[in-house]
């Protein structure tokens, strides 16, 4: 009998969730610790399916599992990975124990906050890994109850607000996705995301059904992404969330967004996905630019680094829409790689603001001297938002600028292009005003005795550092998967 090894990586979280909930006289310390378990044995479980996995099978789906689930409907309980989701699958679970790593210390509802960070940790897992439509959606809308929770339960500022908007924007996404995917139910009537991709779906919708089922799914993702000008949900998300959610939003939960664009937008809608691509390419232009430049003018180091997400996603979106191989292979390490390196970011900036009880930009200064571990930790992670050669951010970005420009599917795409490479002087331009202005400059009196960064805190920045420079020298330990499942949708379009 094969062992079940997706299932399980997102039965154990959820069954430990369900533990740590209903096991009253479990202690602050063994919910902890159970919870660490719950996320590493995924991770570990995730590495195996990766070693495991076979490069050469042309983007198939491998290590499937499908149960008969809502036969009426022809639903299923349907999960599998290809070269695309499986970056993700290990990027998530890689997230998810660091997460637990990062909320060590949390002390306020330990119980429901374990609890929900596990049950997050189970949904994003499973929109990775469904290949039917209604699970797919299940998983997509599950994560929304608990970011509500975490982020207004334990958040800061105006938590409450900042959750309730998360809520609205991600319900309205949701309500875009449901009505694409009854469009294609009620025309095919399949759920199957992989049949939906291997059917032509002109002979089974008007050209218009199939443009409007298209922009459907696309607003849909777009908000998640996010796409200018669906993005103003996440700067306040961020800002107010707790570190460990930032991480987890940052990390794996955008995400959803991108791959999901590949793998609905642009292999179930190879067509419109061309007809669409140059008015996407002016969106993915906005959301470099104008992400960069009002990243420039922040003040709240956390908001900072939550509007600087926003330019990276562009990137993303330019390197989808370019349609070639070599740019959605740069798309999705993009993703990995922002993934690893704002996941760092975001947990530094914590200790910070921890250690500091401060967040303003121009009440900061200094802390290179009272706190030199934690300005070694932000300077590497601000290394690799600048995309500098050896980190994982540099090989990502050089690939989707290369594969962007030499694609020659979208007419005009090298002007798309060049105008893009701004993103990187813009990068560069607000990380080093960032490091100026926090770590160096006279020190300031009031943080003289300041804590550094704990070992715990050190010990889950060196895993973040490392998969960043591993990534960054040997990327094909990640590139040649992406390839293997994102050639045969580099194909519907001849691209290179």
């Amino acid at each position: 009998m094969e062992i079940p090894y997706l299932t399980l990586t997102i039965a154990i979280p959820i069954a430990a969730a369900i533990l740590i909930a209903f096991w009253p006289r479990l202690p602050a310390s063994g919910i902890k610790v159970l919870s660490l378990l719950a996320t590493i044995v995924p991770f570990i479980l995730s590495v195996i399916v990766f070693a495991g996995f076979d490069r050469t099978a042309g983007g198939s789906m491998q290590y499937a599992e499908k149960v008969s689930w809502i036969p009426l409907i022809n639903a299923n309980y349907a999960l599998g990975v290809d070269g695309l989701s499986l970056p993700f699958l290990l990027l998530t679970t890689f997230i998810g124990f660091l997460v637990i790593l990062i909320s060590w210390k949390i002390n306020l509802r330990v119980r429901e906050y374990f609890a929900w960070v596990l049950l997050l940790q189970a949904s994003i897992t499973g929109v990775f890994l469904a290949t039917d439509f209604l699970l797919f959606f299940i998983f997509w809308e599950l994560e929304l109850i608990p970011m509500y929770f975490l982020i207004s339960i334990w958040g800061a500022g105006r938590r409450e607000y900042s959750a309730l908007k998360y809520v609205l924007y991600t319900l309205l996404g949701g309500a875009f996705i449901l009505a694409g995917i009854l469009i294609l139910y009620f025309a095919t009537g399949s759920l199957d995301i992989v049949n939906l991709i291997n059917t032509d779906l002109t002979e089974v919708l008007k050209t218009s059904s199939l443009a409007l089922t298209f922009v459907f799914f696309f607003l849909g993702f777009a908000i998640k992404l996010p796409v200018f000008p669906f993005h103003t949900w996440l700067p306040d998300a961020h800002t107010d969330a707790p570190t460990a959610v930032s991480v987890i939003l940052a990390g794996t939960l955008l995400k959803m967004g991108g791959y999901a664009m590949i793998r609905i937008n642009a292999a179930v809608f190879p067509e419109e996905a061309l007809k669409f691509a140059p008015f996407i390419l002016v969106l993915a232009v906005i959301n470099v630019v104008y992400g960069g430049a009002i990243t420039l003018k922040q003040t709240d180091i956390k908001r900072l680094i939550a509007y600087s997400s926003i330019s990276h996603m562009g990137f993303v979106l330019l390197g989808i829409f370019a349609l070639g191989q070599v740019s959605l292979v740069g798309a999705s390490l993009q993703m990995v790689s922002h993934g690893v390196i704002t996941g760092l970011l975001f947990a530094i900036v914590g200790v910070v603001m921890h250690n500091t009880h401060e967040r303003s930009i121009p009440k900061l200064g200094g802390l290179a001297q009272q706190t030199p571990r934690t300005a070694v930790i932000f300077i590497l992670g601000g290394l690799g938002a600048m995309a500098v050669p050896a980190t994982s951010g540099f090989i990502a970005e050089v690939m989707v600028f290369l594969g962007a420009y030499s694609s020659g599917v979208v007419e005009g795409i090298q002007v798309f292009t060049l105008i893009c490479l701004l993103g990187i002087l813009l990068a560069a331009a607000y990380i080093l005003w960032t490091v100026q202005r926090v770590f160096f400059g006279q020190p300031l009196p009031r943080f003289e005795g300041v804590h550094d960064a704990d070992r715990v805190e050190q010990a889950f920045s060196v895993i973040f550092i490392a998969a960043m420079f591993v990534i960054g020298l040997y990327p094909r330990i990640i590139t040649d998967v992406l390839d293997s499942g994102l050639k045969p949708i580099a194909a519907l379009f001849g691209g290179s």
